[in-house]
């Protein structure tokens, strides 16, 4: 039975659950957002690489001036899981909560790039 075969009621419930489940997907995606002042209080460990204005002392360091906020803390996350790898990140951010991670996120992305 194909999706056109269906009756009326049993489609929209088919597209209804697909909804339902991408509206979930997509909730875990979004970044709460975060406070730039206390992110930039937070932040002190960052400037040792990524600079005071967030561009970076060292090419082979990202700059995070101007990144994208969700972008950020999903790399953050990422290295607090250990999905990415990284001897350098890890230290920095095992202990970070969520929220620290979004203030964070917050701070470098209202910083002007110069």
């Amino acid at each position: 039975m194909t999706l056109f075969s269906r009756s009326r009621e049993d489609t929209r419930k088919i597209l209804m659950r697909g909804f339902l489940l991408l509206s979930c997907c997509l909730s875990s995606l979004i970044v709460d957002a975060g406070d730039a002042e206390i992110g930039k209080q937070k932040s002190a460990p960052c400037v040792a690489c990524h600079g005071t204005d967030g561009i970076s002392v060292y090419s082979t360091w990202p700059n995070l001036v101007g990144q994208d906020a969700q972008y950020i803390a999903s790399q953050l996350k990422a290295f607090r899981t250990g999905t990415r790898k990284s001897a350098m990140m890890y230290p920095m951010v095992f202990d970070l909560s969520d929220k620290d991670i979004g203030d964070i996120a917050a701070y470098y992305n209202q910083l002007d790039c110069k």
